[in-house]
């Protein structure tokens, strides 16, 4: 049974292979990879769209609209940090958190605008 959603032969384009594998060699592939994956854990993408609605939250504000404890929101907070998308500020004994920067913010604007269009 032949599929639809492969090539029938294996043929390719050495030009355009090379080309994009010379591309490759001179990004950093590794810097989106870390980023997607802070973003892929559902109680951190809930982190950042709450930050994305409000500026900046506490990590107690951030406990409660996850219903998870100060620590495992403290855990995915750093982990967030690390993965440079989130900056965060200290105000006595509170630490408020922030996304990074409008990269993050349209990362995660440009998400929610692709997953609420419709199959045509």
């Amino acid at each position: 049974m032949m599929r639809d959603d492969v090539c029938d032969i294996y043929i390719y384009d050495q030009e355009k292979v090379d080309r994009i594998k010379l591309q490759q060699n001179l990004v950093n592939l590794e810097s989106v990879r870390i980023i997607y994956k802070a973003l892929a854990d559902e109680k951190r993408i809930r982190i950042c769209f709450s930050l994305l609605l409000e500026d900046e939250l506490c990590v107690c504000d951030l406990a409660n609209i996850l219903g998870a404890s100060v620590a495992t929101t403290s855990h995915h907070l750093r982990y967030l940090h690390q993965a440079k998308v989130l900056d965060f500020r200290k105000e006595g004994k509170n630490a408020f958190y922030r996304l990074k920067d409008d990269h993050i913010k349209t990362l995660i604007r440009t998400a929610l605008a692709h997953g609420s269009e419709t199959d045509e």
